[in-house]
């Protein structure tokens, strides 16, 4: 609760801030609703589950490890992969799976 002033010409006075106040507040949410209305729709990018990453070996990007896609051990370099494309790259000992992220738990490969 605030702590405010008995004086009824006071109590006026901050009655009258708040309302001008509350208007603006209306009047910019208005506008920003219109103006959000007229942007277009914005696509929904399908979520990258599981991601190839790349190291440099004498200049040139060599496939690693698989990780999920927000592990912070992924390589700068990285390219998103199907479930399947995943799942062939871990069983077939292409690369590695992430020992930290284990993507291979989540896709349900036991080892």
């Amino acid at each position: 609760m605030l702590d405010l002033p008995d004086d009824l010409s006071q109590l006026r006075i901050l009655e009258r801030l708040a309302e001008i106040i509350l208007r603006d507040i209306r009047i910019k949410i208005s506008q920003v609703e219109k103006r959000q209305a007229a942007m277009p729709p914005v696509r929904a990018r399908r979520e990258v589950q599981w991601v190839l990453s790349y190291l440099r070996q004498g200049g040139r990007p060599v496939e690693d490890s698989v990780h999920l896609s927000d592990c912070r051990l992924a390589a700068a370099h990285t390219r998103p992969l199907t479930r399947e494309q995943a799942v062939d790259l871990l069983t077939g000992r292409t690369v590695q799976a992430c020992a930290i992220c284990r993507p291979d738990t989540d896709l349900g490969i036991l080892e």
